[in-house]
């Protein structure tokens, strides 16, 4: 397989089932048997992925890249053997000095759910061919991955303005949106890959769906309170139970 097909949510698994190192070995740089240079793609992510891994405190040294022919198996051992020594020094995964801070597991599995989003984000320097390897060391910033969790993107559907009318909700591409005719659409949070795609779909009359920068989400409508009863040219929502809990 080539390594331009590693991707970051398969790190990510790794981590949070356990593993306390993850090496990724591909054809050398410029010698791609796909000639479609998928190892360049794979030395850009991985660096990506070494910085999300130190913010949420995993070292990144746990996470290599190494390039290695198919007719190089004495240094494949050897990089094995220098990788397995480093681990050790380490030690397991939850363990070190500098894994000791929060919840591990909880903190891997929120970097997991923001993959999608972060490489849409970050598609521009993703797309970069840089002309030497050491040159990819510092393209990804401690600050600059600490302000995209503090900028992350999220949806919110405004159920005052939904209109029910199923625009977004077909146009999802992971199925997130909970709706169905006359019935206020809901955003599925933790389905969510937070694409925009539904706040570009949402007619500009309407402008139901929100976009929300670095704030909690408003809690959902209880289902009972979804229903639209429409009369001719207007239409009647029943939010009884919903309005209870206002002032």
């Amino acid at each position: 397989m080539c390594t331009g097909r590693v991707d970051m949510a398969f790190v990510l698994r790794a981590f949070r089932k356990g593993a306390d190192g993850v090496i990724v070995g591909g054809c050398w740089l410029g010698e791609c048997h796909y000639v479609t240079e998928g190892n360049y793609d794979a030395l850009n992510l991985m660096h990506l992925c070494k910085r999300l891994l130190e913010h949420r405190g995993v070292n990144p040294e746990r996470l290599r890249i190494e390039w290695i022919s198919a007719a190089e198996g004495n240094r494949f051992a050897e990089v094995m053997n220098d990788f397995t020594e480093k681990l050790r020094e380490l030690g397991p995964l939850g363990n070190g000095a500098e894994e000791g801070n929060g919840d591990l597991t909880a903190g891997l599995e929120e970097v997991a759910k923001l993959v999608p989003y972060i490489k849409l984000i970050k598609k521009d320097k993703l797309a970069l061919r840089l002309d030497r390897e050491e040159d990819y060391d510092d393209l990804y910033t401690r600050e600059e991955i600490d302000g995209l969790f503090r900028e992350v993107v999220s949806y919110h559907i405004d159920p005052e303005k939904c209109q029910a009318c199923m625009i977004c909700g077909k146009r999802c591409p992971v199925d997130g949106i909970a709706g169905g005719k006359n019935r206020i659409h809901v955003i599925d949070q933790e389905k969510c890959i937070r694409c925009g795609t539904c706040f570009e779909a949402c007619p500009g009359r309407i402008d139901a769906v929100r976009k929300i920068i670095g704030e909690p989400v408003p809690p959902p409508l209880p289902e009972e309170g979804r229903t639209i009863v429409r009369k001719g040219a207007h239409s009647v929502r029943r939010r009884a139970a919903w309005r209870q809990t206002d002032p």
